[in-house]
């Protein structure tokens, strides 16, 4: 068979097996479709599929493929990540500052602290989590980092379904991730830093704000129209130059998106057009993510590791968003519901972890150990939130 015509099976396959299991099983409530067709990528990845059917595998999922999947993937990725910079907007964090100063804070830096103390048990437990590449130092904090994000575009699907987006309860939550989004990056350009290319990750950034400010003033003067396409330009040069200075390409794709306003675009054309990258090319994502899995190291390891991971995620968070209940006042299963929220993974870290496998941080085995973590995390969320809500109506419309 040609390479076209197998690469059209590869897509044939990874859009309809996980509709087809989402819709049959009804698995909405929880495992969205988003978290399926994830779970579907490691299925059809060398380690389940690969292993049962392995010439299959290698035929289908040959080099050439694999390439041109991966080559979708990159840019459906990138789209959605510039989306998530577009709507990072930290001018209500700004406007309440303390509340979601102290929130984020330890949101973010309690299952930080978790997740580095998972890391290093990892390490002292067995060798083999390491990439070729990372340093103690750079895969501990990578480690912990995947276990303090908070998935804001996943976050925000999960609100929207629980009719609680718009809500009061919905917008502080949104001021707590988008604060968290912001650092997670910090965090990871920290890891990505290379001493041996530090002038050229410096020409960079330098380069960047002045092209950044050349765009914000382009982009007033153009139509609404004119300023997608111009978007996804500047989108695609910015991922270049960040990959250019060793930044990784997805750095550059949330530049390029936060230093643009959301009131630039119209919104619900916005939310169309993610909600159309979702529904269009992101589950090739999936399927390349899914195809970087190993379990070479074998499955109750990486499966033993995941579960660690997300022990130290889900009361990482819980008591980072709890302390911050108790600083700030908050009334009786406020902050267990907030912390449910917050400790949803799925994409971004799915998203941090890939960045951090191909900088060759961690290892594949890790990798892995992560994803299972994301998906389990973003399983649990729907399950634990939805009930709490229903018994507390009046903390949905109260505002702080």
């Amino acid at each position: 068979m040609t390479t076209t015509e197998l690469f059209l099976i590869a897509m044939l396959i990874v859009f309809s097996v996980p509709y087809l299991v989402w819709r049959v099983l009804r698995t909405d409530y929880w495992m969205p479709l988003v978290v399926v067709q994830i779970v579907g990528g490691v299925l059809l990845g060398p380690g389940v599929l690969g292993a049962l059917l392995p010439e299959w595998h290698k035929a289908v999922f040959n080099p050439q493929v694999i390439t041109a999947l991966n080559g979708v993937a990159w840019w459906a990725v990138m789209i959605f990540v510039w989306i998530a910079g577009i709507e990072l907007d930290i001018s209500q964090a700004w406007a309440r500052r303390r509340e979601t100063g102290v929130t984020a804070g330890l949101a973010l830096f309690v299952p930080l602290l978790f997740g580095c103390g998972a890391a290093l048990l990892m390490l002292s437990w067995r060798n083999g989590w390491a990439g070729a590449n990372g340093q103690t130092w750079q895969v501990v904090l990578g480690i912990g980092m995947a276990c303090a994000v908070t998935a804001l575009p996943i976050l925000v699907l999960l609100m929207e379904k629980m009719a609680i987006l718009r809500a009061p309860i919905g917008q502080r939550i949104l001021r707590y991730a988008s604060l968290d989004d912001v650092a997670i990056w910090g965090v990871l350009a920290l890891i990505l830093l290379d001493w041996e290319r530090v002038e050229r990750q410096a020409g960079f950034l330098i380069a960047f704000a002045a092209a950044a400010a050349a765009m914000r003033w382009l982009m007033v003067r153009l139509a609404e129209r004119d300023r997608w396409y111009v978007g996804l330009i500047w989108l695609a040069a910015a991922g270049l130059a960040a990959d250019w200075a060793g930044l990784h390409f997805m750095v550059g794709a949330f530049l390029a998106g936060a230093v643009l306003d959301s009131k630039w675009f119209d919104q619900p054309r916005m939310d169309l057009f993610r909600d159309h990258i979702l529904l269009a090319v992101m589950p090739v994502f999936f399927l390349s993510t899914g195809l970087r899995t190993n379990w070479e190291m074998g499955g109750t390891a990486v499966i033993g590791a995941a579960l660690l991971l997300l022990a130290a995620s889900v009361a990482g968070k819980l008591a980072g968003v709890h302390l911050a209940g108790r600083i700030l006042g908050w009334g009786k299963g406020e902050a267990t519901l907030i912390g449910w929220l917050l400790q949803t993974k799925a994409l971004i870290m799915i998203i941090f972890a890939n960045i951090l496998l191909d900088r060759q941080v961690i290892s594949a085995e890790t990798f892995t150990a992560l994803l299972l973590m994301a998906v389990l995390s973003t399983m649990l969320t729907t399950p634990i939130v939805a009930p709490r809500l229903k018994r507390m109506e009046g903390l949905i419309r109260q505002t702080h």
